[in-house]
């Protein structure tokens, strides 16, 4: 038979999974009818119950899985329950005890689990209370066990040594019936379990036990979130034919012949668990030997996740203590990520929560959120979401400060807060940065500030905030307005300094003053003496000019003086001339006077 092979409907599945799911479903049936009318008998009996879920179940060799322990008070309230659960631990392993989504409030005795080496009877304890006013109902989780199978046949489970106590005030004991379970163990018929690919000793001319390998599901012993996988093996020249089977056993000898030979096979949704392929080679000697590779797949998600606190979702301690662990019944959890406020994300190792709790670092005051992920060993994860706020412990409070004070003493400031905390105090000198100071609280509560150095003076604003022992911090305090101005004495020489300077400044005005109309008088002077002496100058050499002119002008005047022989035109010009002569001699003159009579001054 040739093409894919159905594990929902195929010859490669073994023939023992349909008598495994047959007794299956019967289990199943009776554990129902069981229920049901257990349930019933307590409701008419007004009593309570303690039973295990899931009550059957079929499992392979190194399989884990989860089984719940419940009680069921339907009519009547209960507070308080304890019992042992007993296990084969020949057959049975306990990986861990989780007590994410229990009823039980407080726990009286912690939950163990004893794993005996040498095998015999294996024992889960538990023993807790449930606040008032109890817990009625008829599916109360008190824990969840996770067990590891580790070898075959039937497992039986039962509870011993239990009770359940009505919430009546005197503690009495309703419980009149327990529920055990019942497993069915698969091992392999011939030798161990085969986690990979093995190669047995090649028999003389068959071909030897061929290397299988998967292009999607590469490493057996990793669990993988897909339901197609796809194997292949090399075959050898002289290969005739393929055999090959696909089913939960870890060693079986293959059944679907495929001629001629193959070297791959694809396989199509597969449901979740171990599944193991058998391949055997055949050549003209014979069948070879069979080789075993294991497929782990789970594509499921772990359990549903919820985020507790357990102080509730506002409180002041700054490391609240948070419950999430969750299980996953087939691959087991991987690892968790969890995400705070705006931070980055980080992981957090299974044995870091398997306790059931974990402790946020170390938060500011604020609202903020948390983002857990759980992820199995395929990836598949769950995811819870939660806000929480951080309340800010109470301010610091001043209680004895100056408001003013001088630049030569030092500021003092006392108060009260938290016993043994660490207050920061502030201050401000108006637009300046602020600085801080840090001083301790004692015993009581009180603290004493001091400034590490004298202020200058100006107005100072001072605030304060605490931290105390668990790292919780307040919001800044009340803030106190005080001054800072300079001593008396510092006043008076102030006065005097800035006095003296006042006169300095007009003395050096005056003085500047004197200097300058001194320097201006006697650029003046000079002006004055090069002015002079450039105009005596010039009035020597007018008078010298104008002498000749007049000189040159009159004898040409007088030439033409009395000479008979002028025209009209000839006469005017000649008496015109004469009189500007006369008239320019009057006015040089009594220019050459004025000059003389300015340079004398």
């Amino acid at each position: 038979m040739e093409g894919k092979i159905n594990p929902q409907n195929n010859p490669l599945i073994d023939a023992n999974t349909k008598l495994k799911c047959a007794k299956l479903s019967i289990l199943v049936f009776f554990s129902f009818l069981l229920v049901f009318f257990g349930g019933l008998w307590a409701q008419s009996a007004q009593a309570a119950s303690l039973y295990l879920s899931p009550a059957s179940g079929s499992y392979n060799l190194g399989q884990a899985f989860s089984v719940n322990v419940y009680v069921s008070s339907a009519d009547q309230a209960m507070n308080a329950a304890s019992g042992a659960v007993l296990f084969p631990a020949d057959k049975l392993q306990v990986t861990s005890l989780v007590k994410t989504g229990s009823i039980i409030n407080l726990w009286v005795q912690e939950p163990s689990f004893s794993n005996p080496p040498a095998g015999g009877q294996g024992t889960v304890n538990f023993e807790g209370i449930i606040y008032n006013p109890g817990y009625t109902g008829s599916k109360g989780k008190i824990i969840t066990i996770n067990f590891k199978v580790k070898g075959g046949g039937e497992a039986s489970l039962n509870l011993s040594l239990a009770a359940v106590l009505a919430n009546d005030g005197q503690g009495t004991n309703i419980l009149t019936g327990l529920g055990g379970a019942d497993f069915a163990l698969e091992v392999p018929s011939i030798g161990p379990a085969a986690p990979k690919a093995t190669t047995p000793t090649v028999l003389p001319g068959v071909p030897a036990a061929p290397q299988i390998s998967s292009q999607t599901h590469p490493d057996s012993n990793q669990w993988y979130a897909k339901k197609d996988a796809v194997l292949s093996w090399p075959l050898p020249p002289d290969t005739l034919s393929t055999r090959l089977l696909l089913s939960h056993i870890p060693q079986a000898n293959p059944l679907v012949v495929y001629t001629p030979a193959v070297n791959s096979k694809e396989f199509k949704d597969l449901d979740d668990g171990t599944w193991y392929l058998h391949v055997q080679l055949r050549n003209s000697s014979g069948w070879g030997s069979v080789s075993h590779f294991q497929l782990q797949i789970d594509t499921v998600p772990p359990e549903s996740l919820s985020i507790k606190f357990a102080e509730g979702k506002e409180t002041d301690n700054p490391r609240p203590t948070v419950y999430f662990n969750t299980t996953d019944s087939l691959s087991g959890i991987d690892n968790y990520k969890i995400k705070i406020g705006e931070g980055d994300e980080f992981i957090l190792p299974t044995v870091t929560v398997q306790s059931n709790s974990y402790t946020l670092p170390l938060q500011a005051p604020g609202k903020r959120s948390i983002l857990v992920q759980a992820f199995d060993k395929a990836g598949n994860f769950a995811t819870a979401a939660e806000e929480f706020v951080i309340k800010p412990i109470q301010s610091p409070t001043f209680t004895s400060y100056p408001q003013q004070i001088y630049t030569d003493e030092v500021f003092e400031a006392k108060g009260t807060t938290y016993p043994n905390s660490q207050i920061t105090v502030w201050l401000q000198r108006e637009d300046d940065k602020p600085k801080s100071q840090i001083v301790k609280s004692d015993e009581k509560g009180n603290f004493n500030f001091v400034a590490d150095k004298k202020l200058k003076d100006g107005v100072y604003k001072l605030w304060a905030e605490v931290t105390d022992e668990r790292g919780a911090k307040s919001n800044p305090s009340e803030t106190i307005i005080f001054k800072v101005t300079l001593s008396l004495q510092i006043q008076i020489g102030k006065f005097v300094i800035d006095y003296i300077s006042i006169i300095n400044l007009l003395l050096i005005i005056v003085i500047g003053l004197v200097a300058t109309t001194f320097y201006i008088w006697y650029k003046l002077k000079l002006w004055r003496r090069r002015v002079k002496k450039e105009t005596l100058d010039a009035e020597k050499k007018l008078r010298r000019a104008f002498s000749a002119l007049s000189q040159e002008v009159k004898k040409q005047v007088s030439k033409l003086d009395g000479y008979e022989g002028l025209s009209e035109r000839e006469k005017i010009i000649y008496e015109r001339l004469k009189k500007a002569l006369e008239t320019s001699e009057k006015f040089v003159g009594k220019e050459i006077k004025d000059i003389e009579r300015e340079l004398k001054k």
